[in-house]
């Protein structure tokens, strides 16, 4: 039997007729293999970079006034002429002045005037210092000169920087304002301590060298930022605010135009509403900031400074010593944490922790100075430099939110005033704090512990339910969580 096997043929899609027979088409060349490396794209940075330039430039000048802050709370121990009263209470009275100048004049003015004023106002302020360390007069000048100057730039940036931030960055940029300042208290805490009096440079000529560094590099800085399309938008042009917004934002990212329109209805809503409709629904926010940013002031003080001191003196010998450097960085590294988390943990909860830690801290420190005599027992005293240092960590957790507040918190029109007013209210406290210890008993520390003390733990209980956590939403639906007197949610 024979068996025939039947196979197809090649393919005629794939063969030619010749006269020889047939041949297979050549296969196709391959195309050649194309290496590509994966390349990150450069243009997020570069627009977080545009939105915070205003917050970089603005940062350097801080760093100065954190340094005449610390200066003022009793960081002047190697001062060439005599800390007086006035002289402490001098450079809060200016920016008291320069805040109230500010708030009335911003309405109608671009931001960037106050930055430059304010960093020139600065910049005498540390000239003086440099050029006439041991002259009284001077010196009291200058304070009131580079006190005024940080008035004028706080009161325009703490608006400016929630304006021109996208909802993921406004924390970050409004906490600039207390990143600076933290580093400035670190740098007098750190140099007027471990100065040596005999070196050639006076300790004042110090303070003003590096004020003129800084401020001559915030100065320069400014030139960068970018003015708020809410303003443009205000005065009814609208081209330019479309112009300032994407250069805030880049020309080729896509929500640009949906954040635009959310700029937009923003601005309308305000300009829908009269000035006492505004002034009359930020009576609740402002009741709220008055209280919040005034327990900032009792975060560094001059009584908790003194404290520090006289009990690392009893129980250290010197104040040349780690505690107290310690103590001036503690408050910067809480500071990061912070500003580190107001964007993606939210700024509710890790306030109230800090605040909650704050409160406990400082009834320790009253414990340890309940008996007068505790302030000759070294064990009580190396209690209350470690609760210290604990306390100012927390600090730094609690103050920055503070200041992303105050950007969100009121309607456009009335915004300057209310800002303006709850800063001179913070200085006012400085003021209290430092006529109070001067004036104190010499039980005054167990006085002024446990009454601070029960108050942030009653601030603790108020803003858990007052304060609204506003973290990644719009600063319309943050005006307007502010408003309500209830918000329960911690994050």
């Amino acid at each position: 039997m024979t068996i025939a096997y039947v196979t197809t043929g090649p393919d005629p899609s794939t063969t030619k007729d010749y006269a020889e027979g047939y041949k297979p088409n050549p296969a196709s060349p391959e195309p050649p293999i194309q290496m590509i490396s994966p390349t990150s794209n450069p243009r997020p940075v570069r627009q977080v970079n545009k939105q915070l330039n205003v917050a970089y430039a603005v940062f350097f000048l801080y760093v100065y006034g954190g340094m005449d802050l610390a200066h003022s709370s009793g960081w002047n121990q190697t001062l060439n002429t005599t800390a007086t009263q006035v002289f402490k209470c001098s450079w809060f009275i200016g920016v008291l002045a320069g805040a109230a100048l500010s708030s009335l004049t911003m309405t109608f003015l671009p931001k960037l005037p106050f930055y430059v004023l304010g960093g020139l106002m600065q910049l005498t302020g540390s000239i003086i210092f440099t050029c006439k360390p041991f002259d009284y007069g001077c010196l009291l000048a200058a304070r009131y000169v580079a006190g005024a100057g940080i008035g004028l730039i706080t009161v325009p940036f703490l608006i400016h920087s929630a304006e021109v931030a996208t909802d993921n960055h406004r924390g970050v940029s409004g906490s600039m304002e207390q990143f600076g300042l933290a580093l400035g208290i670190a740098i007098q805490v750190i140099y007027d301590t471990q100065w040596v009096d005999d070196k050639e440079a006076s300790v004042n000529e110090v303070h003003g060298i590096i004020g003129i560094v800084f401020s001559i590099i915030g100065l320069g800085m400014t030139a960068l930022s970018i003015e708020s399309p809410i303003y443009y938008l205000r005065l009814k042009q609208k081209e330019k605010a479309r112009k300032c917004h994407q250069t805030l934002l880049g020309s080729f990212n896509h929500s640009v135009d949906l954040e635009f329109e959310e700029v937009q209805l923003y601005v309308a809503e305000s300009q829908k509403r009269t000035f006492w409709q505004e002034l009359w629904s930020s009576v609740v926010p402002f009741i709220k900031l008055l209280l919040y940013r005034g327990f900032v002031a009792f975060s560094f003080s001059l009584a908790l400074s003194e404290s520090l001191i006289k009990s690392t003196l009893l129980t250290e010998g010197s104040i040349s010593c780690w505690p107290v450097t310690v103590w001036g960085l503690v408050r910067l590294l809480g500071v990061l944490v912070a500003q580190a988390s107001l964007d993606k943990l939210g700024r509710k909860l890790i306030s109230l922790v800090g605040l909650l830690c704050m409160a406990i801290l400082m009834l320790c420190m009253a414990v340890s100075y309940a008996n007068p005599a505790n302030v000759l027992h070294t064990y009580y005293m190396y209690q209350v430099w470690r609760l210290g240092v604990a306390f100012q960590a927390f600090a730094g957790l609690f103050v920055c939110s503070s200041s992303v507040y105050l950007g969100e918190a009121f309607p456009i029109r009335v915004k300057p005033f209310f800002v303006g007013y709850i800063i001179g209210f913070e200085q006012t406290i400085h003021i209290i704090n430092i006529v109070g210890y001067n004036k104190g008993l010499e039980n005054f520390f167990y006085h002024y512990y446990l009454s601070v003390g029960i108050i942030l733990l009653v601030g603790v209980i108020f803003f858990g339910i007052v304060i609204p956590e506003t973290k990644k939403i719009t600063l319309r639906e943050a005006t307007k969580r502010f408003q309500r007197f209830l918000n329960m949610r911690l994050f």
